[in-house]
């Protein structure tokens, strides 16, 4: 059969057997009035009063956005929010809207015209997170390592702090959303590298589908609380890219409700594991770069079979990319076990060592193949192992295997997240 692979800003058509299991989302469909099921969110939110009574006519407002690498619609959703304070008597000189970037590169400002529009991008002022810049971090306390928990400037000194963004699944964090605008979105770089450090990155609570009692998402939300109250306005997506709910409010309780919508779609039981999984990470833009791509792996990887065959379609346009923290990382090891090793070992730290620690944990489990744009010779300096025709790597690996070999393929990659039956 012909399955279609989310890949860059198309799909990558591969030819698989006709027993292959095929795991999308299920079905969920867009809101038929987008902006009209946004302004009842606004009023009537979750856990708090509506927006327009957080709003005087002098508060400072900092709207927080998720960067490029997000499937966010920001274009359509921020034009409807300013809209809506407008109308309660805030002006275009109270609001700063600040990119999340977290620990990635800033947006160029072609980009974040290509985001927001050139409306938003004329009349605000539009501003990228510095993660290293110290002067734009305040201190609210410390990590539960003793680090200081920074957060930028603009959101913390805001009278007004709206927290856009969208809910999927998670690889360590449980979900997205929430209070991951905040922390890591606008953090410094000491404290995202203490929350995602290598005892949390290795626990088992810090995986897809788990908030509560995760290590990392639990510390997220107390630094995020600490700034303040701030006022959540999340999104669900499905694979169109279409708006299927709102989640606005208090920022635990609207992100709880959001997170319970999305699981219903988004999380997928299987009876057993298996030896092949064609997975992808989901296609534009959260398959820029191979960094991202280890969330599709990780969809993969909860249902692998030990020793099994993990192949990751992902376009990868800008590379790692090169020259990047965990470039840097990847290219200082041989092999996933050596570099495994290094990571674990005392008082090892590195700028986005998360990733390589969650690449090579799945690759203690599975060997990893990628299929992108990329030179093998950069994929295998990823450790890595290149894969330029996908329907005929499968066809290899299940005459190696034998007929009995079982074979699922994730076509949106950790859009969907599968999970083994207890």
């Amino acid at each position: 059969m012909k399955v279609a692979l989310a890949y860059g800003q198309g799909h990558l058509e591969v030819e698989l057997p006709d027993h292959t299991e095929v795991l999308r989302p299920r079905p969920s469909p867009g809101l038929p009035d987008e902006r009209a099921a946004l302004l009842a969110a606004l009023e009537s939110p979750i856990g708090c009063e509506p927006l327009r009574e957080w709003l005087s006519p002098r508060a400072k407002i900092c709207i927080i956005f998720p960067d490029i690498t997000r499937a966010m619609p920001n274009a359509r959703v921020l034009p409807w929010l300013l809209a809506y304070l407008h109308q309660h008597g805030v002006t275009p000189e109270q609001i700063v809207l600040l990119n999340s970037t977290g620990t990635h590169r800033p947006n160029t400002p072609a980009e974040l015209e290509t985001m927001l529009g050139q409306a938003i991008t004329t009349r605000y002022r539009v501003i990228n997170h510095y993660c290293e810049r110290d002067e734009d971090l305040v201190a609210f306390g410390t990590t539960r390592t003793g680090v200081p928990a920074l957060i930028n400037r603009h959101a913390a000194e805001a009278d007004v702090r709206i927290l856009t963004g969208y809910i999927e699944p998670h690889f360590f964090a449980g979900f997205s959303g929430g209070p991951k605008a905040l922390m890591p979105g606008v953090a410094g770089l000491k404290t995202i590298m203490s929350n995602h450090g290598a005892a949390n990155i290795s626990s088992p609570q810090a995986t897809f589908g788990i908030n509560a009692g995760n290590p990392i998402w639990d510390e997220m939300l107390e630094i995020s609380q600490r700034v303040g109250k701030s006022f959540l306005l999340n999104v669900s997506l499905n694979e169109a890219k279409d708006i299927t709910g709102w989640f606005a409010g208090e920022l635990a309780a609207a992100h709880r409700r959001g997170c319970a919508f999305v699981r219903e779609s988004a999380m997928t039981r299987v009876d057993a594991p298996f030896d092949l999984v064609v997975t992808t990470n989901s296609g534009y833009p959260l398959d820029m770069n191979l960094y991202q791509g280890v969330k599709g792996m990780s969809a993969a990887a909860t249902i692998i079979k030990p020793g099994g065959t993990i192949i990751l379609a992902a376009e990868c346009r800008e590379g790692l990319p090169a020259g990047s923290p965990c470039d840097r990382l990847l290219r200082t090891a041989k092999t996933p076990a050596e570099l495994l090793a290094r990571i674990a070992s005392p008082g090892f730290a590195w700028p986005e060592q998360w990733q390589a620690q969650i690449q090579t944990l799945i690759q203690t489990r599975a060997r990893v193949l990628l299929h992108s744009a990329m030179a093998d010779d950069l994929v295998r300096a990823a450790l890595l192992e290149p894969c330029p025709d996908i329907s005929a790597q499968v066809r290899a690996e299940l005459q190696r295997l034998g007929p009995t070999a079982r074979l699922a393929a994730l076509p949106w990659g950790p859009l969907t997240i599968p999970y083994i039956a207890a």
